[in-house]
């Protein structure tokens, strides 16, 4: 894995929407005692196609625990389907049959597993937060200059205050979610301990201002904002699935709220 000959792809949600509590997909003990058998489906695995192993997340013995099994792809038993998403990145669907996983497979044993995942996928939820900044800024960039450039009734449509207060509307956004991205960052490297939070946050805000800002930036373009020619029609696509990976912003929002004891 480090020197890059081989990728894994942690297999974890189960429906349309990402929730890691929503976990049907069961490991049991095998007859000899010695092991495990996963049963189940996952949805949108990220790298699923082309992956060497799978880290597959299930219930242990159908009860409330949950483990780590580390999966090999093409194990007897395991059936790998692509799955097209709007940006053309790798997603599959995935099902275990009836699958044998050895002792030795099963990660993180003996500590509290489902702490050690959120963990892990809080620092992938700051990532992603990271890059819906990046493409929200390059959207509002794009139709900033854009809104200089455009002529109608001999102006620059850009002088237009209506126009100039939805741009201010997405610039003062873009600059408070900067500031919650950099925070989350910043809580990564001080091993702050109300870093769930700032997770949530970025992430929150991250999915609603991606959908907002490409939204405003294909009204302002007009036409030429949805074609596959146009740049902007590509960031559209990404930033769709962006927004609902590893947690939308209604998703975010309950866990900052369940975070904070509501």
């Amino acid at each position: 894995m480090i020197d890059g000959q081989q990728r894994l792809a942690l297999a974890l949600d189960e429906t349309g929407r990402h929730h890691p509590e929503r976990i049907k997909t069961r490991a049991q003990r095998n007859a000899q005692g010695n092991g495990w058998v996963l049963d189940g489906e996952k949805s949108f695995v990220i790298d699923g196609i082309g992956a060497a192993a799978l880290i597959v997340v299930a219930r242990i013995d159908g009860g409330t625990d949950i483990g780590l099994f580390v999966v090999e792809a093409a194990q007897a038993g395991v059936t790998l389907q692509p799955t097209l998403l709007a940006d053309s990145r790798n997603h599959a669907r995935i099902t275990f049959k009836a699958v044998e996983v050895a002792d030795d497979m099963q990660l993180n044993a003996t500590a509290n597993t489902a702490q050690a995942l959120d963990a892990a996928l809080d620092r992938a939820r700051i990532c992603l937060a990271a890059e819906g900044l990046g493409i929200a800024r390059e959207a509002f960039e794009r139709t900033n200059a854009y809104l200089k450039e455009r002529v109608q009734f001999d102006v620059p449509i850009g002088s237009f205050q209506a126009l100039q207060h939805r741009m201010a509307r997405l610039y003062t956004e873009l600059e408070m979610l900067e500031s919650c991205v950099r925070a989350a960052l910043a809580a990564i490297d001080a091993g702050d301990p109300g870093l769930a939070l700032l997770a949530s946050l970025a992430k929150a805000r991250a999915s609603d201002l991606c959908e907002k800002v490409t939204n405003e930036a294909v009204q302002l373009h007009g036409g030429i904002g949805v074609t596959d020619e146009f740049d902007l029609g590509l960031i559209v696509k990404r930033a769709r699935v962006l927004q609902h990976s590893l947690g939308d912003g209604v998703f975010h929002r309950d866990r900052y709220a369940r975070l904070q004891g509501f």
